[in-house]
């Protein structure tokens, strides 16, 4: 009798073949962008590198240790004797200990704000990726519910136009209305071969992020669209204001790129600074079979002392250099304030596309209600005679829009509350997961 005992092997098979079949809500979606993602992967190597920008300008500041040697062989023919040669051998070994390098201490400070400024890159480009992935997901939501809703309506006007065709045929309807529906049902199978398409790009668009086709992703209901409670933002404008001049991170970008500028004045007016080191050598010369007396010689040197250099005159390089460095800083202050200014508009206006997409949506919720009763009043209209197929193909264009309408101005709402997280600074998975469980 055979065993019906499943093996480690089928049970794994059916487990993977269970899990690919699963449909990807935003959140799996999400995970696999951050894993796939190349201009998310390009902006970690870059984090990655900026680490190393600290221990190379403290190299600056650290001794530096030579070492040298020398090996010759030299044939010398004289009119007093037979050829001689001579073999010179040497080794030196010098250390160099920056004392006072005005300039390597600012580049080593300058160091320290270029990694700030690539901690905060970093940070920026991971919301990034939140919002890119949230909205070529909910671009790929709303082609579907768009396609939906055409061939709804292709369905229905199909409907209406064979009643349409009965309807003349038996004499209580106009060859009007059934000219009415088919240029109706003409025009909606060119808005599905749209819509189709639409789709397509929309999903081939996510693919480049997630590198494979999105072809299983986790549909959203017109009913979980109506049920949201659509949260208001907590607070006013103004505290989202003054929370992202201190925690945006375009603008925290911009305030380092402002301090390094300045701290590049004091770099290039270093250049006007003696230096002072302190070196040490040894050293150790030998040479066998001189050329008259043959004899060997054995010279050790031994040397600790201070060099300073002072620097007198560079071709007025210095000078020029410090003009272009303040223009440079005067440059990064004003996008310091362009970017503070913009990023106060940003936060107004996804505060505003927040409360008042969440008004709009309540009114087209409404609006949907109002159309399907319409469509129902104007059906019923329609088979006791007060009504024509013009008017119920109308009904059902208004009904199709509002679900339509509906649909994108609630995708619109969810965006712009990631956009108003981002514009704060705060926008991280967590969001992802408040989302994703709406969804």
């Amino acid at each position: 009798m055979k065993s019906l005992a499943c093996s480690p092997f089928l049970l794994l098979v059916y487990l993977i073949s269970f899990t690919q079949v699963q449909a990807a809500d935003l959140l799996q979606i999400y995970h696999e962008a951050r894993e796939h993602d190349a201009q998310y992967a390009a902006a970690r190597a870059a984090f990655v590198a900026a680490q190393e920008r600290i221990p190379q300008s403290r190299a600056g500041l650290l001794p530096v240790v030579n070492f040298t040697g020398s090996a010759q062989n030299q044939y010398i023919d004289t009119n007093f004797g037979p050829e001689r040669l001579i073999k010179n051998r040497g080794i030196a070994l010098t250390a160099t200990q920056p004392l006072i390098r005005i300039e390597n201490f600012i580049v080593y400070e300058q160091s320290k704000n270029e990694v700030k400024q690539a901690d905060a890159e970093f940070v920026l480009s991971a919301q990034d990726l939140i919002l890119r992935t949230a909205q070529n997901y909910f671009d790929v939501m709303m082609a579907q519910i768009n396609l939906d809703v055409v061939e709804t309506q292709k369905k229905a006007i199909s409907e209406q136009l064979e009643q349409a065709k009965r309807n003349f045929e038996v004499g209580v309807s106009t060859i009007v209305d059934t000219h009415e529906a088919q240029a109706r049902f003409d025009l909606v199978l060119s808005q599905e071969i749209a819509a189709k398409n639409m789709l397509e790009i929309a999903r081939r668009t996510l693919q480049g992020l997630i590198n494979r086709f999105p072809h299983d992703l986790q549909d959203t209901s017109l009913e979980k669209i109506i049920a949201d409670p659509l949260l208001q933002p907590e607070g006013e404008m103004e505290d989202w204001v003054q929370s992202a001049q201190e925690r945006n991170f375009a603008l925290k970008i911009q305030k380092v790129a402002f301090n390094f500028a300045e701290q590049e004045i004091r770099r290039n007016k270093a250049g006007h600074y003696p230096t002072l080191d302190l070196v040490a050598q040894y050293s150790n010369q030998k040479g066998v079979g001189g050329a008259f007396t043959g004899q060997g010689i054995d010279l050790v040197s031994k040397s600790v002392g201070l060099q300073l250099n002072v620097p007198i005159f560079a071709g007025l390089s210095v000078q020029s250099k410090v003009r272009e460095a303040i223009a440079n800083r005067d440059k990064a202050r004003e996008e310091l304030e362009n970017t503070r200014r913009m990023t106060a508009l940003q936060v107004r206006q996804q505060y505003l596309n927040v409360t008042n997409g969440i008004a709009q949506i309540r009114a087209l919720r409404q609006a949907l209600i109002s159309s399907r009763s319409q469509l129902d009043s104007t059906s019923l209209g329609q088979e006791v005679g007060v009504r024509t197929e013009v008017d119920v193909l109308n009904a059902q264009q208004q009904y199709f829009s509002a679900r339509r309408d509906l649909a994108q101005s609630y995708y619109d709402y969810l965006m712009a509350r990631l956009r108003l997280q981002a514009e704060t600074g705060s926008l991280d998975e967590e969001d992802i997961l408040e989302i994703n469980a709406l969804l």
